[in-house]
């Protein structure tokens, strides 16, 4: 018996302001996943002709870099995705906003760039949803913080969560937490690799080989992430699971707290946040 086709979730078009890693890995969730099929996806680029000519052999979506096209392409999308850099931004938001009608839903995943500054560049109270992906969206298990401008309607809102449910896990929030969004779930990978850094050379300087040391510590990893999903259990009641009194484990555990691991990482969480407000704050001085 022959299968049927997957039948698309969105049947319109959805444009790509910029086409950087962050771009292509949620082309590529999407279409894996069926949200979109890839002729309904057009990738645009100031320059870089080898990279769109890259991405349209890989995954047979439109790409362009020719300033007359991508001016037609952008006034008549109903959905565009800012994926630029953030130093591009000023010019390519205040030349995109005269082009724009009222109903063009803007998806932007430029970090640090408020709604507020969106609205602002492009000059009109244009639908914004404003995302924080991770890093490990590339392999559809991203994390995604977004938030929507009150000017987003339902249909916006099912749109914008269906694009990045297809690259993982989606959490809604009001836009003044995105920062600590961002120091938990968007620089948080980077806290699990210098951890899982460490593990890997306390192996090796005990005598284990290189690989074998980071296979364990991979493993590791994702099996106790597995764990706490899969389960329900919190992770300090899975932890408490495999503390045993005056065991080894717990002889582990009180050198970490001595060095007060716990607060640390807290602490940590926290001025990414910071640094991130900062940055966004700098960034959106600079853009005006």
């Amino acid at each position: 018996m022959c299968q049927q086709p997957s039948i698309p979730l969105i049947n319109h078009n959805i444009v790509f302001y910029g086409a950087g890693s962050m771009a292509e890995a949620i082309v590529r969730g999407m279409i894996s996943r069926s949200v979109v099929s890839s002729d309904n996806i057009i990738m645009l680029n100031r320059s870089g002709s080898e990279r769109l000519a890259e991405l349209r052999s890989r995954y047979g979506v439109i790409g362009s870099n020719d300033s007359g096209q991508k001016t037609e392409y952008l006034r008549n999308a109903p959905v565009i995705v800012l994926a630029m850099k953030p130093k591009d931004a000023a010019e390519a938001l205040r030349s995109l906003g005269p082009i724009l009608s009222a109903n063009q839903l803007i998806v932007s995943v430029i970090a640090g760039l408020s709604i507020r500054t969106i609205q602002g560049l492009l000059g009109t109270q244009q639908p914004i949803v404003r995302t924080m992906p991770n890093t490990s969206s590339s392999i559809g298990l991203g994390a995604t913080g977004i938030s929507f401008s009150k000017q987003v309607d339902e249909n916006g809102r099912r749109l914008a969560l269906n694009i990045f449910e297809a690259v993982g896990l989606t959490t809604v929030i009001d836009e003044e937490r995105m920062e600590t969004l961002t120091g938990i779930s968007g620089s948080g990978p980077a806290y699990i690799y210098y951890m899982m850094e460490a593990m890997i050379a306390a192996g090796i300087r005990g005598g284990l080989p290189v690989e074998q040391s980071t296979e364990l510590t991979v493993q590791t990893v994702l099996g106790a992430a597995r764990m706490v999903q899969q389960t329900g259990e919190t992770p300090a009641a899975l932890r408490k699971k495999v503390t045993s009194p005056n065991g080894s484990t717990q002889a582990a555990l009180e050198v970490l707290d001595k060095g007060e691991f716990f607060e640390t990482v807290i602490a940590a969480v926290n001025r990414c946040a910071e640094r991130s407000r900062e940055m966004g704050v700098a960034l959106e001085q600079e853009l005006k």
